[in-house]
Order: structure tokens, then C-alpha cells, then sequence
């Protein structure tokens, strides 16, 4: 009589990625400036018409982060630990932004969380482990622990520059010019350092295939 040998265990596979990794991690930014846009006043010098401006847009924006969190547990069946802390920031920072009825609070917000991602990747790195690993959830194919632990420090710095980058504006700049360069420039910033990484990461055995998800998920705030 013949054993029958029982069937292989499938593994275990994440959720695919897709183009609603960007809607979940930008949408709620992109609402923030459409919000601020259609509530600023006409004319410059109204600094009570531009606060409340600030103001509902937050408001949106806080709204539309909390949506993004549902919506990434609903389609791609798990929420990640950064966007867990991003959207605890911004609905902090953004009540203080509400309550004080100070720009300030929002602009500084991005400090914030790039300072927590690079000190938290930091650490990890002096532990001997690639948190970034942890704080995405996400298996990009093939790519190995020293793969990790590069990607981990070379974000942890990119971070820091970011938070530099971030409060020099804050400090120098109107806040018309902050958003527009929060929205624009910060996030080329972040695709064209995400695209830099790419031959290192192929490099330490990620295949041609997993490309795509770590353009679609670029560590952000």
C-alpha cells in the first residue's frame, strides 16, 4: 500500500503592491494643497483669510490621512508600521495646528517624521538590524540582509537631510512656497533618491521583477 506523500505547503505571500501604495501615500498631501488652494484668499497680505486657510485645509488633510489608513487595510490587507506613526503625527501635529491656529505646527511636522524614521533606523543599524525592513512590511524579492541593512542607512541619512531641508524652508520661506515645494519638490526628491537605490538593491539579490514595488513604495512622511 502506498503512502501518499501529502501536498507541499504553499508559502505565504504578502498583498501585491500597486498604484494604490501611491494613492494611500501621497492622496492625503495632495488634499491637503487642493484644500488650502481652494481656501486661500484672492489677494495677498490677508493673513487671517491664509490662517484659516491652513486651517481647513489641515482639517481635510487629517481627514483624508485617516481614509488612506482604511483604504490601506481594505484593498491591500495591511496597514504598515510607518504609515501607522505617519498618520499618529499628523493628526497630532495637526490638531496643534487647529488649536493654536499656527501654521507652524503642520510645516513642522515633516521634521518630526523624518527625525523618528532616521533615529529609529539608526538604532536599528547600531542593533545589527534593518528596521527599514520592518517599518515597510513589505518582501521585496530576493533582497538579502546586507541588501537591507545598506538600503536601512542610506534612508536613515536621507532622512536626516530631509529634516534639514525641511526647517531651513519652514524658517525662510512663506508658506505658500513651503507647500509647494512639500508637494513637488520633497516627493521628486524621494522617487529620484528611491530610483538611486536600485542597482545597489539588485545588487544584493533582489530580482528585475521586484523593481516595482520599491518604486511603489518609497519610505515617506
Amino acid at each position: 500500500m502506498n503512502r501518499q506523500t501529502p501536498p507541499a505547503e504553499q508559502p505565504k505571500t504578502s498583498p501585491k503592491s500597486s498604484w494604490l501604495n501611491l494613492v494611500v501615500d501621497f492622496g492625503p498631501l495632495l488634499v491637503f494643497f487642493l484644500a488650502y488652494r481652494h481656501f486661500s484668499p484672492a489677494g495677498e497680505g490677508d493673513t487671517i483669510g491664509t490662517v484659516s486657510a491652513v486651517i481647513k485645509g489641515t482639517i481635510a488633510f487629517m481627514i483624508a490621512t485617516v481614509v488612506a489608513l482604511g483604504i490601506s487595510k481594505w484593498r491591500l490587507g495591511h496597514i504598515s508600521p510607518m504609515l501607522w506613526l505617519t498618520t499618529v503625527l499628523i493628526v497630532g501635529f495637526g490638531a496643534l495646528t487647529v488649536v493654536f491656529h499656527d501654521a507652524f505646527w503642520i510645516q513642522i511636522k515633516p521634521t518630526a517624521v523624518y527625525l523618528m524614521f532616521a533615529a529609529v533606523l539608526f538604532v536599528g543599524l547600531m542593533r545589527g538590524k534593518p528596521m527599514l525592513k520592518y517599518l515597510l512590511q513589505s518582501a521585496f524579492e530576493g533582497l538579502n540582509e546586507e541588501g537591507w541593512m545598506k538600503l536601512s542607512r542610506n534612508w536613515a541619512w536621507f532622512f536626516v537631510l530631509l529634516a534639514a531641508l525641511n526647517t531651513a524652508l519652514v524658517f525662510t520661506v512663506s508658506f505658500d512656497a513651503w507647500l509647494q515645494a512639500k508637494l513637488w519638490g520633497f516627493t521628486v526628491l524621494s522617487f529620484v533618491f528611491t530610483f538611486s537605490q536600485l542597482p545597489m538593491v539588485l545588487k544584493h539579490g533582489m530580482g528585475e521583477a521586484a523593481k516595482e514595488e520599491v518604486i511603489e513604495n518609497p519610505p515617506h512622511d
